[in-house]
Parts: structure tokens; C-alpha cells; sequence
């Protein structure tokens, strides 16, 4: 199983859009880690993103470039959400997922994953950026590429 955690694309700021869509940067670097998802054939069952515009609009361009049956918005993975209970739920589904979403909250679950802490910096994520764990008994960081090395 795999699991593919990717922060939103850069965002307009607050001033500028107050829902903080994907700036053209963003945008541009999202559609760039898409064609580079797309090449190595990288195939999720489920993309889950939060309900914010730039975890939105940055699952929107990644779906539309990987095979994916099933994309949800969901509630739990805002940048101060637990990532407690996570774990357990991902392991239950024993099938590749995405999640996209905002810092701090995908550092934490990530070193929840590796470390069993979810207080340990493991990985610097970048926007747009994807980190690939996978898990056989237990969590390992497979691979990550973030725009800058495309």
C-alpha cells in the first residue's frame, strides 16, 4: 500500500483572495508534479483533500492527470486537525490513497507514520511538493519530489 501526501499549491494571499485560490505559481508547479505522477504511472484508489480552495483546486489538477476512482472533500485535514486517528483508518483500507492538504497538518501525520510521534520533523514538505510512503509492516518513505528537482 501506498500512501501519496501532497501540500496545496501556492496560493494567492489573503489580501489579494480571501479563499486563497492557487496563485498561477501554484498552479503551474501543481500541473508539473501532475505530468510527472502521470509519466511514472502512478495509480491512486482515493484522493482526499480538505475543503480549502488550494487543497481543491491542487487535487482537481492532479485528478485530472493520474487514474483515480474516487475523489472526497473532507473535513478532518485542516493544517490544526488531529492526525490520531488517521493511521488506523488508512491501514483499514489496505488500498493506495492521496491526501492533499496544508502544513502543519501533513508533517504530523507523516512522522505519526514513520515515528509513531507525531511531534518529530521528519520531512520538509514543499508546496506542490509529494511524499510517497509506503507500507508492507510498517511505514517508509519511499520517495519525494518537489517542483524545484523537476
Amino acid at each position: 500500500m501506498k500512501l501519496f501526501l501532497i501540500q496545496h499549491g501556492i496560493a494567492l494571499p489573503e489580501e489579494k483572495d480571501p479563499e486563497k485560490s492557487l496563485s498561477p505559481e501554484g498552479k503551474d508547479e501543481t500541473q508539473g508534479i501532475a505530468e510527472f505522477l502521470k509519466a511514472k504511472n502512478i495509480e491512486v484508489d482515493a484522493v482526499w483533500h480538505s475543503p480549502k480552495m488550494r487543497a481543491a483546486q491542487t487535487a482537481q489538477i492532479i485528478v485530472n492527470s493520474i487514474s483515480c476512482s474516487e475523489i472526497q472533500e473532507r473535513d478532518d485535514l485542516n493544517p490544526l486537525d488531529s492526525v490520531e486517528i488517521l493511521p488506523k483508518e488508512i491501514e483499514s483500507l489496505n488500498k493506495n490513497l492521496m491526501i492533499i492538504g496544508h502544513l502543519p497538518f501533513l508533517q504530523k501525520l507523516a512522522s505519526l507514520l514513520l515515528s509513531g510521534s507525531e511531534t518529530n520533523q521528519l520531512i520538509s514538505f514543499k508546496n506542490s511538493g509529494v511524499v510517497c510512503l509506503e507500507h508492507t509492516d510498517t511505514w517508509k518513505l519511499a520517495w519525494m519530489v518537489t517542483p524545484g528537482l523537476l
